[in-house]
């Protein structure tokens, strides 16, 4: 399967779920601080329609680009604050808005970026990312409600993603960049992931689904349980990241 392929399948566990909830679930507080469950899907519909916008216009000046100043996270904040609404309203607007995202991710061009939040990247890199997000906030929706989330073979994606992006979170952090190989377990416990080369210096393996959660800020480091090792291997893992700040 395409990673778009893969990025709906995510997106329709996620509605699964959602579909599920009730009136005291949805507006229950999310494992996103200062945000309910209603706030994160709400925040998963404006970046799905600015989805729409590059892909299809080239226009990112609404939706994540509506908002000026500040920290990608204080613009995104901003922007739920000003829309939040009733949970039937925002469940909708995300189903509307998810489905018009795979459509024009499918129809665009393959080699031609598109805008997007920290740079211009490729559809199939943007739909990557869109996976990383809608599986990180999945696990910000259904932790603090008990809801079982388990890891799947998509994880692959999120984590080629958070390796790809080491060395601009390496040079954002003021770091030198160096390369690291992941040697990484997957989730169906026997299958192992490899991302980098095996020569590197530098060094981190343990479980696929760890190491996403490190890079998508859901898990500290120092709980992961995964093995660092070379010159780098620490900073590496420290700066790990599947976003743009």
């Amino acid at each position: 399967m395409s990673v778009i392929d893969d990025l709906g399948a995510e997106q329709e566990r996620l509605e699964g779920i959602l579909s599920g909830l009730d009136e005291a679930q949805w507006v229950a507080s999310s494992g996103a601080a200062g945000w309910t469950i209603a706030d994160v899907v709400l925040h998963l519909a404006q970046s799905e329609e600015s989805v729409v916008a590059t892909v299809s216009a080239g226009d990112l000046r609404t939706g994540l680009g509506s908002v000026t100043g500040g920290t990608v996270d204080e613009r995104v904040a901003e922007l739920v604050r000003r829309e939040r609404g009733a949970p039937g309203p925002v469940f909708g607007r995300w189903q509307r808005a998810r489905r018009a995202a795979l459509a024009a991710l499918r129809a665009a061009d393959p080699n031609r970026p598109v805008a997007w939040v920290a740079a211009p990247v490729k559809p199939t890199t943007l739909a990557t990312t869109r996976l990383a997000e809608h599986w990180a906030h999945g696990l910000d929706i259904t932790g603090p409600l008990g809801i079982d989330f388990p890891d799947t073979e998509r994880l692959r994606h999120v984590a080629w993603l958070a390796h790809r992006t080491l060395p601009y979170a390496m040079t954002l952090a003021g770091e030198q960049p160096a390369e690291v190989w992941c040697e990484l377990t997957a989730p169906d416990g026997a299958s192992v992931w490899h991302y980098g080369k095996p020569e590197a210096e530098s060094a981190i393996t343990g479980p696929a689904g760890a190491f996403c959660r490190v890079a998508a800020r859901r898990l500290a480091p120092a709980d992961s349980g995964l093995t660092v090792t070379g010159p780098h291997g620490v900073t590496a893992l420290r700066l790990l990241r599947t976003y743009a700040e």
